[in-house]
This record gives structure tokens, C-alpha cells and sequence, in this order.
């Protein structure tokens, strides 16, 4: 469980979070949704430990994430995988060694394990067969697997997906909240959804994380949060499109 207790942020001037509040379950989906520049990814920093509070408390399985050290985080971050927006893969690897990395860089694990492990998360992102390939070779669409098939190599506890279908058409969007939301039921990982996307929202979340004014505005039902009659509300869902 991850728990964020009166959270505050400020750079320079500038006060991004003030104050927030929300208790993220073992097993569920959340949504984090907000204006671009409202605290979303510095949220997600100070979950993984990036960045440090001015003030309040990040607890990640009844650890408080702000009182560790560097060997402590590290040990902590173990249990995170992370899609990047653009999947970030590294264009001079193969498919295989992008997947595979974190056991290369972190294991004294054989060739062979770690490309049975591979195989096994790339299967599950229904992308079996194209180990040797190079990111040049991959649409959008695959390129998202592939990052994501990297974030599950070390079977992790948590996953955080930062805009996961950003940029890609509609029939690969639907593709990735097809696979985030099949993940989370059959590898039972908690799964934290950064995004301005409504409609993979109502795909994948069990509940939905507003931020707007540096605290959380709404937390609830993703059919609750639509049908708000709040104008703050309905002007960012009006403004995604949705």
C-alpha cells in the first residue's frame, strides 16, 4: 500500500503540491488525471523518491520513502517497473537486451534465464518472436510493449504508467489499456495510470485521482467523476475532448 500524507512541493516561488492526500490499495488501478503542470509527475518522483518533500510523508509498504538512504531507495525501487511516455528504449540494443537489461545490468543471471524471462514478458505483451529486432524497426504501438514487457521483467509489486497511450493511434491506444488492465487482473500488481486520456481512464481505472491547485480535487468512480456537476470538473473534461 502506498500511503501520501499531506504532501507539499514548491520550486522556488512556484508551490506545486500543497498539501496532498491519497492512499493508493494493493492490487487496484488508479488514474492520476490533472492539467499539464499540475503536479502529476512530481507526484510520481516523490513516490519513487526522485525528489524530496518540503514537508508531509510518502509511505510505501510501511516504509516512509523520505527517510531512506541511497542503498535503501534502491532497494525500494526494485519493486517499481516504469512504461516512460516514449517507452525510452535505447536504439543500439535489441529488443531482447532493452527487456532484459535490469537482470544484465543487476544479476549474475545466465544468458539463457534471462532470455526465458524475456520471452515470458514479451509473450505476455503478445509480442513473442521479435527478440532480435532493434526499436527502429517497431511502430509506436510496439515500442510501448516493449517498455512495457521491460517494467514487468523484474516482476514488480508496482507499475507506474506515465501517458501510456500518448501519441499512438486508436487501435494501439485500445491495445495498451487492453494489456494494462489485463496485467493488473492477472498479475495482481497495483498500477498507477498518469494521464490526460479519459477514455483509457474509464478502460482501466478502478478509481480516479484528480489534482488541480496542488491537492487532490477528486477521488472516486470514474462515472462519478463524469458526471460531476462540479464546473472545475467538467471544464477539464471538456478541455480533454472527452
Amino acid at each position: 500500500m502506498i500511503k501520501i500524507n499531506n504532501l507539499h512541493k514548491s520550486f522556488g516561488d512556484q508551490k506545486v503540491l500543497n498539501g496532498i492526500n491519497l492512499t493508493i490499495n494493493d492490487g487496484e488501478t488508479i488514474a492520476i488525471i490533472g492539467r499539464s503542470g499540475c503536479g502529476k509527475s512530481v507526484l510520481i518522483k516523490h513516490i519513487i523518491g526522485l525528489l524530496k518533500p518540503d514537508s508531509g510523508t510518502i509511505e510505501v509498504d510501511g516504509k516512509i520513502v523520505n527517510e531512506l538512504n541511497e542503498d535503501e531507495l534502491y532497494e525500494l525501487r526494485k519493486n517499481f517497473g516504469f512504461l516512460f511516455q516514449g517507452a525510452a528504449l535505447f536504439d543500439s540494443l535489441t529488443v531482447e537486451e532493452n527487456v532484459g537489461l535490469a537482470l544484465i545490468e543487476n544479476t549474475r543471471m545466465k544468458r539463457n534465464e534471462i532470455r526465458k524471462i524475456v520471452d515470458e514478458k514479451l509473450e505476455l505483451v503478445n509480442l513473442s518472436g521479435i527478440n532480435d529486432k532493434k526499436p527502429a524497426e517497431l511502430s509506436g504501438g510496439m515500442k510501448k510493449r516493449v517498455g512495457l514487457a521491460r517494467a514487468l521483467v523484474t516482476n514488480p509489486k508496482y507499475i507506474i504508467y506515465d501517458e501510456p497511450t500518448t501519441g499512438l493511434d486508436p487501435i494501439s491506444s485500445d491495445t495498451i489499456d487492453q494489456l494494462i488492465y489485463d496485467l493488473s487482473k492477472k498479475l495482481k500488481v497495483t498500477s498507477i495510470v498518469v494521464t490526460h486520456d479519459l477514455v483509457s481512464v474509464r478502460k482501466v481505472a478502478d478509481r480516479v485521482a484528480m489534482i488541480h491547485n496542488g491537492v487532490i480535487y477528486f477521488d472516486g468512480a470514474f462515472n462519478e467523476f463524469v458526471e460531476s456537476s462540479d464546473p472545475t470538473i467538467q471544464d477539464f473534461i471538456k478541455r480533454t475532448g472527452y
